[in-house]
């Protein structure tokens, strides 16, 4: 059976931290910052902010997943898998959270193409990642490796692959070819660096 399109963003498969914050950080966001959702990768900015950005133009902060806010609207303290850029009272920061342990590992769906996917002999080649379109009911993201970009060596690409995902035999994204699932690890992350960002 054929893969579907269907990206999730980064979640997280394994890491050294346990049940239910893993190696979750603390951040913050303006409350005009980007919107950004539950598996999208984030950059740091120059004010010690994270969003979203563009792919492969720095080290990534991490993943993001989750925030907590006060809201406007609601009038009390919400917490939210995703930041939809709104509700916060003007000049004040929303509290992110997301994961930046180096030895973190996520699953991804990829896409780009239609006919081509990652193979086995990708495994260990670094990968660039795109945004998709995210369910903002959800609030789950839409972000997926991007195959148009070819994994390759290059040390600044932010993913690495570590292996497919073949099981179960049968379920979506466990096909070769387009839209295969696979397992990333951090190869561009800010805890990783050795040079400040």
């Amino acid at each position: 059976m054929a893969n579907t399109f269907a990206p999730f963003g980064f979640r997280q498969s394994t890491g050294t931290g346990s049940a239910p914050t893993y190696e979750q950080v603390v951040g913050f966001c303006a409350y005009n910052a980007a919107a950004a959702y539950f598996g999208d990768p984030i950059y740091q900015n120059a004010d010690g902010s994270v969003t979203p950005g563009t792919p492969g133009t720095a080290a990534l902060a991490g993943v993001f997943t989750g925030c907590k806010y006060l809201s406007v609207s609601q009038k009390r303290t919400v917490w939210s898998n995703y930041w939809g850029a709104a509700d916060v009272a003007s000049g004040n920061n929303v509290e992110v959270y997301y994961v930046n342990d180096p030895n973190a590992k996520f699953v991804a769906q990829v896409g780009g193409s239609t006919s081509t996917g990652l193979a086995a002999a990708d495994i260990g080649a670094n990968v660039q990642f795109n945004y998709g379109t995210p369910n903002t009911a959800s609030g789950v993201s839409g972000a997926y490796i991007d195959i148009t970009v070819t994994p390759t060596t290059t040390n600044t690409l932010p993913f690495r692959v570590v292996s497919l995902v073949t099981d179960p035999p049968g379920s979506n994204g466990t096909s070769t070819g387009a839209y295969n699932y696979a397992v990333v690890a951090f190869n561009n992350v800010a805890t990783k660096q050795l040079t400040g960002i």
